[in-house]
């Protein structure tokens, strides 16, 4: 089996539920996934997939030439596999092709493996946002990476082809 990315669906949205539930401590509401996928023009989600399963998914906004990450999320038996790499390289290459030049995000100040993966993918913490998460006030890392012009982000090819499981040689 591999894991293949593409552009999440409304289709999607109960098994992308379980996964934010299993993820955030304040999830995001169904209405809230449909909005971005039917009404906002600057939105973007993937969905990772083993098999028909779901295990993973990914949102930005694009406005102009910035690119902010909404949400990333993979499947707690998922983790560890390659899974949010493989996201955040396909958001990268959709924000490169919509004419971004930067891109940015924010993650919690506790969560040390999504920070270890954005600073191996090149992003760099330009700020902090104090009690930006309203369930327990923790503060937010501000992260941004800059596109060189001849970047184009590696291991992904092109939206929809599979990519191999850890184990298989891609991540060993």
């Amino acid at each position: 089996m591999e894991y293949a990315i593409r552009p999440m669906r409304e289709g999607d949205l109960d098994q992308v539920l379980e996964i934010e539930a299993l993820s955030f401590p304040i999830p995001w509401s169904r209405y809230a996934f449909a909005s971005e996928l039917k009404e906002n023009a600057f939105a973007y989600y993937l969905v990772c997939q083993d098999g028909e399963q779901v295990v993973g998914y990914a949102g930005m906004w694009v406005i102009l030439d910035e690119a902010h990450i909404t949400n990333v999320a993979v499947h707690p038996d998922h983790r560890r596999r390659g899974v949010g790499q493989m996201l955040m390289l396909a958001l990268e290459e959709a924000a490169l092709a919509r004419g971004a030049t930067r891109i940015t995000l924010e993650v919690r100040v506790s969560n040390t493996a999504a920070q270890q993966l954005y600073e191996m993918l090149g992003y760099r913490r330009t700020g902090v946002r104090r009690a930006y998460y309203t369930d327990n006030k923790e503060d937010a890392l501000i992260m941004w990476k800059v596109f060189t012009c001849l970047e184009s982000p590696a291991g992904i090819g092109r939206l929809g082809r599979s990519v191999p499981k850890k184990g298989a040689g891609l991540y060993e």
